[in-house]
């Protein structure tokens, strides 16, 4: 999927999610959280699940089945949420020293102490490591830890200039700025360890500050977001990694949406009569319901592919001129009937309800 049609369906996706009104649901954006953070940890070896996260965080329950470790990650891990949460809807500058106290959150109780040659230093206190590290054994090496304290400082001098100059109105810049930040902190690898964490963290709050939809990484998701990563580092191109991850958002959005409309039909069909293209039919006109059926169809008479079902050949076919098409396009769109998908010359229709 080229860029702009992938942000284009982005955005479209965004506000489906925000016209159904998935986020105004009562608790969601606690458990939307909760779910980031179970993921989160998982990626790094966690087996706590969704629902024991939640009756961790909620209840203080904890599972017999999950070490204590597992479990203190994800309680570290809420804690930097929601220090981060607040702090960043200040929009002040983002510090060395701040990134320093984020990192504390995240391995308060899990981060070790190191002894080195040349001194120690916390992981639970955020300190930033005295020794270097690689990815995995044989893996890469990351930067030296003599470079890191100035890398730091310039990666957030940058990202403090890019936090001004983005286009505010723009989803897809601010959360193109969000995965560098991410990639950046990463790849400083600033921290003996938490760096994946603090990472997920700083992305999604910069999200946050924007008021976007925090983009979920899945642990499903792993083996395609580290490969991204360790590909737009050998290949010192940052689109892939943030290619990756809005294709991550989008395929998450859809599963979100689908969940949510199978969810409220079936909540729906004991109180009331399940809506479909059917009974919502009733309420259009004839042309109308000509025009649902031949998008349904996808396939009408000598078209060959349901993106030719255009106003040009729909104004043809019902022998009526386009300005008409077009306004029964628009009251199908507001209906939410339809919607179109991809760019102009190359989307497509797709029918919101179930036929």
């Amino acid at each position: 999927m080229a860029k702009k049609v992938k942000e284009e369906t982005l955005i479209k996706l965004l506000n489906q999610y925000r016209d159904l009104g998935i986020s105004e649901q009562i608790d969601f954006q606690k458990f939307y959280i909760y779910s980031i953070i179970a993921h989160s940890t998982a990626i790094e070896g966690s087996t706590v699940t969704e629902v024991e996260a939640q009756l961790l965080f909620d209840e203080g329950i904890t599972s017999s089945k999950r070490t204590i470790q597992e479990q203190m990650m994800n309680l570290d891990l809420k804690a930097a949420y929601e220090y981060g949460m607040k702090w960043i809807q200040r929009h002040e500058p983002i510090t060395v020293d701040w990134l320093i106290s984020l990192a504390a959150k995240v391995m308060s109780h899990t981060g070790s102490e190191y002894n080195t040659m040349i001194g120690s230093f916390s992981a639970a206190r955020g300190e930033l490591r005295k020794l270097n590290v690689s990815a995995g054994l044989g893996g890469p090496s990351y930067m030296s830890y003599q470079k890191v304290p100035s890398r730091l400082a310039v990666f957030c001098e940058e990202l403090n200039k890019r936090r001004i100059s983005v286009d505010k109105t723009d989803p897809c810049a601010l959360y193109h700025l969000s995965f560098w930040a991410h990639y950046e902190l990463v790849t400083i690898h600033p921290w003996a360890d938490g760096n994946g964490r603090t990472s997920r963290l700083l992305m999604n709050l910069l999200q946050m500050e924007y008021d976007l939809l925090p983009v979920r990484v899945l642990k499903e998701d792993k083996i395609v977001y580290i490969q991204a990563l360790v590909d737009t580092r050998n290949n010192e191109d940052i689109s892939i990694f943030v290619d990756c991850m809005t294709q991550l958002h989008i395929e998450h959005l859809r599963n979100d949406i689908n969940k949510f409309l199978k969810t409220t039909e079936e909540g729906n069909s004991d109180e009331k009569k399940e809506t479909t293209l059917k009974n919502v039919a009733e309420k259009l006109s004839d042309r109308q319901r000509i025009i649902i059926e031949l998008i349904a169809k996808g396939v009408a008479d000598d078209v060959a592919r349901n993106v030719a079902v255009n106003t040009k050949y729909l104004s043809e076919k019902l022998n009526v001129n386009r300005k008409t098409i077009q306004r029964d396009i628009a009251h199908l769109r507001e209906r939410k009937l339809i919607q179109w998908v991809g760019s102009d010359k190359t989307g497509h229709w797709e029918l919101l309800l179930q036929s």
